[in-house]
């Protein structure tokens, strides 16, 4: 039998809309065969079930999310001007009212966390790299002096984390840039001047 052939990255960012703005429970079959193109026989043929689509696409959030991060920090800029950077990104993405824009990984815990252990797992690990990739950012502006050297880079990332989280939950009510950004500045602002509670 002949597989269907198709562009797996374009399969799969088609499927992670479909799956954020639906949640993994509410989205059906037929919303992801109008939304990938695939007939049933070909999503089951090459991702077993709905459950082994979704979990690519979380793969796929993750290698797309990494890579933007890793574009957005890939230059001679001071830390400190790619985080504000960073954090102007999320508030655009807040400001958009996208669902799509939001939390893969964050939606997933949210729905699936204390049903489905290998998401959740998978779901963590992911955001665990996410910090650890902020606190190197953290390293960095160490080493470019502009916070302190004995300032605690994966309390700093943790703290980070916290506030993008509390971004996109203000952001649910008040989906306003002069709500959203000064909140992201005020961030920012707290981050460079916070010590841990060592």
């Amino acid at each position: 039998m002949r597989h269907a052939e198709f562009n797996r990255e374009t399969v799969l960012r088609a499927a992670m809309s479909t799956f954020l703005v639906n949640g993994f429970a509410k989205t059906s079959m037929q919303d992801l065969t109008k939304a990938t193109g695939l007939h049933p026989g070909s999503i089951y043929c090459a991702f077993d079930n709905k459950k082994g689509l979704f979990i690519a696409a979380i793969e796929q959030y993750q290698q797309d999310r990494s890579k933007q991060f890793e574009q957005l920090f890939a230059n001679d800029d001071s830390a400190v001007d790619n985080l504000g950077a960073y954090l102007a990104l999320i508030v655009q993405e807040c400001l958009s009212c996208d669902a799509t824009q939001s939390c893969l990984l964050t939606k997933s815990l949210s729905e699936m966390g204390e049903q489905d252990e290998q998401i959740r797992l998978m779901a963590c690990e992911f955001l665990q790299l996410w910090q650890q990739s902020l606190a190197q950012v953290f390293d960095t502006a160490k080493k470019q002096k502009l916070i302190a050297q004995d300032s605690d880079s994966q309390f700093l990332a943790q703290y980070l984390v916290m506030g993008i989280y509390g971004l996109r939950t203000v952001a649910h009510t008040e989906p306003n840039m002069q709500v959203l950004q000064p909140l992201a500045d005020k961030l920012l602002n707290d981050l460079l001047r916070c010590e841990s509670n060592d």
